[in-house]
């Protein structure tokens, strides 16, 4: 069962040392699920299907610290939040993680009362327009009119990028992620930018006739996504980063949701590390040993949440590119569990 909860628009902020020494993990098992602030539609990232279930990218790593902290995947309640609300969210104790395609920078991590626990998606910003500007280049833009959505990275990294290379440009700014979309499609603006990874999404799951749209070759900035946690409770920042870990690790070591229970019987030591055969990382985080062994088994690894909600077999058709495995040319690597 997915629980699904509205995030209301006023959130009352909690001052950071109320939740400086809150112990989550403990709140969550209480609980019974985890709250997990996500967005308020992002197809192949965090978004609900047509009977209401939250899947994606994303949404998969809620659906991790779910079986990895109650052995359940299911385990979770999807918080819609928008991009103005979710760092307030996480600070006052609203969400116990917040798992929204959301930039790692060092402001976010130092200034906000917020720590990010890993990447799971390596992306950068670029640049969607219709084919009719007949633009090959996002140095063809000059005087141009972008939108894009407050409250992210994105205004300021276009706007660095366009002094930078003496471009004009002129903003729309909007607060609601499907009144950008709705702007961009009915022509308000020549130019929708954010995440190359966004751009995807939305040119196939937001637009009427995906193919009049291309996205243009420059990726003007890096953009590492992952989760945050709220700063002061280690022990749940353990917990969420290694359950991204353990999803990265076990497609390293070739372990998958069809083949883990034939893999309990490996005598590669570092899959019975993984899974619990060997004991020790679960005792480690206040967790049962079987915490990596579920994430696999109900979730699966990396590679095969990529695939599903965003590679070959999703309709965003994205390729691994940074996101492959260390020894296959990207950037996913996993910490060792020993």
């Amino acid at each position: 069962m997915r629980y699904v909860k509205y995030a209301a628009g006023a959130l009352v902020l909690f001052s950071g040392l109320q939740w400086a020494h809150a112990d989550t993990l403990d709140v969550v098992k209480k609980r019974g699920y985890v709250e997990c602030g996500v967005t308020t539609g992002f197809a192949g990232f965090s978004a609900p299907d047509a009977k209401g279930n939250w899947k994606g990218l994303d949404i998969d790593v809620c659906r991790a610290v779910a079986a990895a902290t109650l052995g359940d995947a299911s385990k979770f309640k999807a918080v819609p939040l928008n991009s103005q609300q979710r760092f307030t969210a996480l600070q006052s104790g609203e969400i116990d993680l917040l798992a929204r395609n959301t930039t790692v920078t060092q402001q976010r991590d130092t200034a906000l009362g917020a720590i990010h626990a890993g990447i799971n998606y390596y992306d950068g910003q670029g640049f969607l327009v219709p084919k009719s500007l007949k633009v090959k280049s996002a140095k063809e833009l000059d005087g141009a009119t972008v939108c894009m959505q407050t409250g992210t990275s994105n205004e300021n990294t276009m706007a660095d990028w366009a002094r930078a290379n003496k471009i004009s440009y002129k903003p729309v700014v909007i607060e609601q992620f499907n009144e950008v979309v709705n702007a961009f499609a009915s022509g308000r603006c020549d130019v929708f930018t954010t995440d190359a990874s966004g751009l995807a999404s939305i040119r196939i799951s937001k637009l009427q006739n995906p193919d009049n749209y291309v996205v243009l070759p420059e990726i003007i900035s890096k953009e590492p996504l992952g989760p945050f946690v709220r700063q002061g409770d280690d022990a749940w920042l353990n917990i969420v980063k290694w359950s991204l870990y353990a999803m990265i690790g076990a497609e390293e070591l070739g372990v998958t949701s069809k083949n883990v229970d034939e893999e309990l019987k490996s005598n590669n030591p570092n899959v019975q590390r993984l899974l619990g055969v060997t004991p020790g990382a679960g005792k480690n985080m206040g967790l049962d040993e079987k915490w990596a062994y579920n994430i696999v088994k109900q979730v699966g690894n990396y590679g095969e949440s990529f695939e599903r909600n965003v590679g070959m077999d999703s309709p965003l058709k994205i390729p691994r590119g940074l996101n492959a495995q260390w020894n296959k040319g990207g950037l996913m690597y996993a910490l060792p569990v020993r």
